[in-house]
This record gives structure tokens, sequence and C-alpha cells, in this order.
């Protein structure tokens, strides 16, 4: 259980890091996958809007809390 945790922690570090160079430049890779949050989720969640870069940046922060969660799990 912990390996698929930390992927999912690695991939929402992924996103959030994706999405914040994104909403500050363009991010020309991979831009449809890691960039799902910043312009799928976003947009249609009325309080994030105007917020961008700080929900980009605390989905990366989830990301490495459930890393580390995982990594201190036991097996």
């Amino acid at each position: 259980m912990r390996q698929p945790l930390q992927l999912l922690g690695m991939i929402l570090i992924l996103e959030g890091v994706s999405g914040t160079i994104d909403h500050l430049a363009v991010q020309p890779f991979f831009s449809l996958l890691l960039n799902f949050f910043n312009r799928v989720v976003i947009p249609r969640v009325d309080f994030l809007t105007g917020y961008e870069l700080y929900a980009n940046l605390s989905l990366a922060v989830l990301g490495l809390v459930l890393v580390i969660a995982a990594e201190r799990a036991q097996p």
C-alpha cells in the first residue's frame, strides 16, 4: 500500500509544481497531464479562482505530506 500512496504523492507534487510554472509562464512539457489540476479543476471551483498560485503550491505540499506519510507507515 506504500508504493501506490508514494506514487500518488509524487504525481500531486509534479502537478502542483507544473501548475505553478504554468501559471507564472508557459509549461510546454506534458501540459495535458501535469496541468490537469490547473486547467480543469481550478476554473470549476469558484473559491479557488484568483488563488491559482496558492492552490497549486498547496497541491504540491499535500503531495509531499502524502509521500512522507507513506514512507513512515509501517509495512
